[in-house]
Formats: C-alpha cells, structure tokens, sequence
C-alpha cells in the first residue's frame, strides 16, 4: 500500500541508538562549497569493444573522471562552486533490498539543506521503485520522514518492484515523469543490471535534450559491482558479517554433535563474492566456488565426487561432521545443467506450457531432467527473470548435492570403499536473513558519504556518472570520493554462454582465480578441510571491539586504482617540468627511450584486452 510508505517506524532501544548515529564525512564533502577536479577523459578496459560502446554512447562516452577536493587543496584548474542553485531531485531504488540504501537516501537528503540552506530544495522518493518513477508516484523526503530510517536496513521507506528502466517504452515514461516533475537530478539505487539502465537512461536524456542529470549509486548485497573505479558495494560488508555469524553458529553446532553435514547455500546471484568472503571469515570445512566449477567444466557428477572425497578424507580422522557453503549461483556453472536451463528457458519465451516441457527437450537433456529429483525439476522449470538468468534463490542446488552426496556414500559403503559411519545432511538457505538486517557501521558511513557525493556530481552539472569512493579499508577521513562515468565501466561479451553477446553492460565482476583473495582461501583450503579451525566474528558490531572492522576481500586486494591514476599522472607532470625546451640533448634522448618503451608495452596490452 502506498500509504504505509515513510511511515514512523515502532523503533526497539537498538535501532534507536543506531537512528541517532551521525557518520562523519571526509574532508573532501565538507563545507558548503563543491570543489572538483576534473581529471583525464575515459575509456574503457577492453579496447576491444570501445568503438561499439562510444558508438552506443557518443553522448555521454569518454567523459572526464571526478575527483572532489578538501578546502585546503591546492589543485591547478580545480573549480570552486560556491554559488549553488536550488534543486529538485528525484531518488529511486532498484533491484534487491541491500542494508544501508536507506542511507544514500539521507546522504543525498543532507548535502541539498547544508548546500542550499536559503532556497526551496526537493528531494523526491519514487514510491514503489522503477514502477513508481513510470507512474510518478512520489513521496518528499523530510527530516521527520527520516528519522527512523536513518542507519536501518530494508528498503520500506519507498520500496522497490520488479526493477528495469530498460524497455523503449520505460525509458520514455522515466523521461516524461522527470520532465513533469522538473526534475534537475534522478539517483538511481542499485546493482550492475540497475546501473546498466541509468547508463543508458543518461544517453537517451543527453539525446532528447532533457535537462535531469542521472546519477547512479553502486549498491547491491551480491558485491559484484566492482571495477576499477569501485571498490565495494553498499550492503556486502553488512551481508558477508551476518551471514558469517550464522555459519559460525552451525559449525558449532557441528562440531558439538559430531554427527551432521550441513550444506549451506548463501545469496550472491551469478558471482561468488559472498561464498568466498564468509568462508574467509567463519572457517567452514568447504566453499565451492561457482567460479572454480566453470572454469574446469566440473559437472554434477564430479561435484558430488569431490565433496565424498572430502567427507572420507574427514572420515579417516574420525570426523562426521562438517559445514560446506555453496554459492547460489553454483546450478548455472554447471555446464550440463546451464545448457538444459538454456533449453527449458528457450521453450518457456516460446510459450510452451510447463507440464509440456520435459517432453519437447533433446534426448540428452530430456536423460538429464529425468535423473534429476522432482523437487530439483520443478524449480527448474520456473520462469526466467528478466535477464534470462535462472531464479537462482529458488533453486535448491544444497538439497540436490545433499541427496547425490547420500547416494553416493551409501554406495562406498555397500562396495566396502567406505567404512565410515553413516552420511548425515542438514540444508540451509541463508539469504532472506540478512538482507533485512541492520547495516554495519562501514555501510552505514559508505552509503551516507555516497549520497553527499550524488549531490556534489549534480551540483557540477554532471550526466551519467556513478559516485564512487577509494581508499576505504583506511579510516574514512581518508576516503578519497570522485565520480566515473557509468560508460567507462561497460564491456561487452563475448562468452558464447551469454545471452546479451554485443551489448554493452556493466557486467557482473565474478570472483578472480588469479586474485588475491582466491589465493588464500586455496593457501588454507587444506587446513579448513580437514582441522575444524572454525572462527566465530560473533554478531554486528556498533561500539565494541571490531566496529571498524573490513570485510577481509576488501583489505587483502590491491584496489587504490584511482590513487595509482593519481600517481602516474603525477609522474607525467614531472616529466614534463624536467624535460623542457632548453634542457640538455642527453635529458630528451633518455625520456623519449623511455617512454618509446613504456607506450610499447601498454600498446600490446592495451590491444589483448588486459585490465590487470
């Protein structure tokens, strides 16, 4: 019902006290002037496709990245805007619910009164996300409307749908309704397929000449919307830490009955980004990674072989217990089962009624359905989303792996391979948990610098970029806060298993076997196997000991990528203040091998398409 949206919420003492937490801003959003650099024009990472891309975009392509400055900086041709116009800006959630988005919301809410403090500013809420922008249905934001949904989770305070901006006829109605409301700024809340709109909801408005600005915020649970412009994703931190208390708790619980295999299966979508860091933090037995599985063509079967392997190698040490996390997007990395999924979806678009399926499938895949449990074959016939991906939160693959695992233990043990006792299995499905949760303190300060920075991109009078922020395992009054543009993140496929092969998108970043992070979940796979090293981070922290504490994917990886831009350019500017007309033959000659080397080798990485 709309009129339940921004009502007071029945606070308990917690949420009270979390309602009433400030987060502190870095230097660079302080103050009431908005002071930007203006950095060097974008690309993209693959150069493959960046003529495709700039002829999708040729609007609002190769822009500028954004860089905002503290007051005391001291930056050559940096602009100082102190005379700030009144605003109206319209702010919309979309995707899934992700802990913190309510604070982008009052980040953006606080920058429009410090900023124009005079003048009649509006901040709307779209009621209902994507669906209540198309219908301009609308809520003004207000500091009493805020007031207990400051630092809460969920996103009750507007609520979300079924979320794409993506059709022809969506994009006219976003265009109509910011015109009807004469709005000077849309913020659109979400994860990559979210962000892929605002992209191109950008280009359409730079195209058609309307004077609303988008600005898109990168939040999302799943933690896959990261490049090198974006570090972390609002809610993932909060997500990874619950979930991995939740995990701790069932290892104990393993560990004190000795008697029980629990599968769990943790939300994420297609990436693994949540599997892998709550096994980081919690220490179960097993991960498998979605990643792995697809990378070595692993199918059903030789998945449930290498979970009994695991199970009789605990055997021999006496061990019947264990914790093993699966990843939801795991049943569509399994090549066999992608590609039924693919034939059930191709026969589902074409209108062929669901009892009708199984008997209009190829013979290998129809072999395939039909060994699969019912339960497993009922969920794969569930109408895709609206990417065309599997409804991966409905698809049990634990229960699956549960029953194969069972089947294939009893039979060791009915040959005499197996001599232990018998295989227990207990499932889970950890996803609905956390995502309502009350954020951690890192998403709650995140979220809200994050919408400060919305209002510093369209105070600049910049379309299509997403606010972004570096430097965030440090304290945040090091926080460096710019902005990108949203075209320099896109790239286009060329997996043949992707159904959106040459259009450009912001793609999901899945978890890198040759990263950091990967490296140390394999460096101690072997311990976490076989020694029960289990750890317990406990619940979230808000005052105690740990209330500052990264998630460990965020501290391990190298990501200062926008600090490095800074250095080389720095760099560059030394060059060029050494080597001068005037200056000896010797100096020119030495910068001109050097750089003829240099531009050498970025030209032959530039053209395989690395972006390490």
């Amino acid at each position: 019902m709309e009129s339940d949206y921004g009502v007071p919420r029945d606070l308990s003492p917690l949420q009270k006290s979390r309602s009433i937490y400030h987060p502190e801003l870095p230097p660079c959003l302080q103050g009431t002037t908005v002071r930007v650099e203006f950095g060097d024009a974008t690309t993209v990472a693959d150069s493959a496709g960046a003529h495709a891309i700039s002829q999708s975009f040729p609007h609002t392509y190769g822009q500028r990245l954004v860089h905002f400055l503290r007051p005391t900086a001291k930056v050559h041709g940096a602009q100082v805007i102190s005379d700030l116009p009144a605003m109206r800006v319209g702010v919309v959630f979309c995707g899934r619910q992700s802990p913190g988005g309510h604070n982008v919301v009052w980040g953006l809410h606080e920058a429009l009164k410090i900023h124009n403090p005079a003048k009649r500013r509006i901040l709307l809420g779209f009621l209902g996300g994507s669906e209540g922008l198309f219908a301009q249905r609308t809520l003004e934001i207000t500091d009493n409307i805020l007031s207990t949904y400051k630092n809460q989770g969920g996103y009750d305070l507007l609520g979300r749908t079924k979320d794409q901006i993506r059709t022809q006829e969506q994009v006219n109605a976003a265009m109509a309704a910011c015109n009807a409301l004469k709005l000077d700024g849309l913020v659109i809340i979400g994860g990559v397929t979210s962000n892929t709109d605002a992209a191109q909801l950008a280009e359409t408005f730079a195209e058609g000449k309307c004077s609303t600005k988008v600005v898109g915020v990168p939040v999302t649970l799943n933690g896959d919307l990261k490049n090198q412009f974006v570090e972390a994703n609002v809610g993932f931190d909060t997500i990874c830490k619950v979930n991995s208390q939740l995990i701790s708790n069932v290892c104990t619980d393993a560990l004190s009955a000795e008697k029980y295999y629990y599968f769990i299966r943790l939300m994420g979508r297609k990436a693994s980004h949540v599997a892998l860091e709550c096994t980081l933090q919690s220490h179960p037995n097993m991960v498998i990674l979605a990643e792995e599985v697809a990378a070595s063509n692993l199918t059903i079967f030789d998945l449930t072989k290498q979970i009994c392997d695991a199970i009789q190698a605990r055997a021999e040490q006496e061990k019947y217990h264990g914790v093993i996390l699966l990843p939801e997007g795991l049943i569509e990395s399994i090549p066999e089962v992608y590609a039924l999924l693919q034939e059930i979806h191709s026969l589902l678009r074409r209108g062929v009624s669901v009892d009708k399926i199984s008997t209009q499938l190829s013979p290998w895949a129809s072999a395939l359905f039909d060994f699969l449990p019912p339960f497993i074959r009922k969920q794969l016939l569930l109408y895709p989303e609206s990417d065309d991906s599997a409804q991966l939160s409905q698809i049990e693959i634990e229960k699956l792996l549960a029953e194969l695992v069972e089947a294939e233990m009893n039979k060791r043990q009915k040959e005499g391979s197996y001599k232990g006792k018998k295989f227990n299995a207990i499932c889970h499905f950890f996803g609905y948990q956390a995502r309502g949760s009350l954020p951690s303190k890192f998403d709650c300060d995140y979220a809200y610098v994050l919408g400060h920075i919305c209002y510093h991109i369209l105070a600049a009078g910049l379309n299509g970029y997403m606010a972004t922020v570096t430097n965030l395992k440090n304290p945040s009054n090091k926080w460096r806060c710019g902005a990108a543009p949203i075209t320099a993140m896109l790239s286009i496929k060329h997996d043949g298993r992707a159904m959106t092969i040459g259009k450009p998108l912001v793609h999901p970043a899945t978890v890198d076997l040759r990263g950091k992070v990967y490296e140390l979940l394999r460096q101690n796979a072997r311990k976490l196997l076989l020694d029960d090293i289990y750890r317990n981070p406990g619940p979230l922290q808000f005052e105690a000991p740990g209330v500052d504490s990264r998630v460990v994917s965020l501290c391990v990886e190298d990501l200062d990528y926008m600090g490095r831009i800074k250095e080389l350019n720095e760099y560059l500017d030394k060059v060029r203040s050494i080597v001068k007309p005037g200056c000896s033959q010797d100096v020119v000659k030495a910068a001109l091998s050097a750089m003829s080397s240099v531009t050498s080798i970025l030209s032959v990485m530039s053209s395989n398409g690395s972006s390490a």
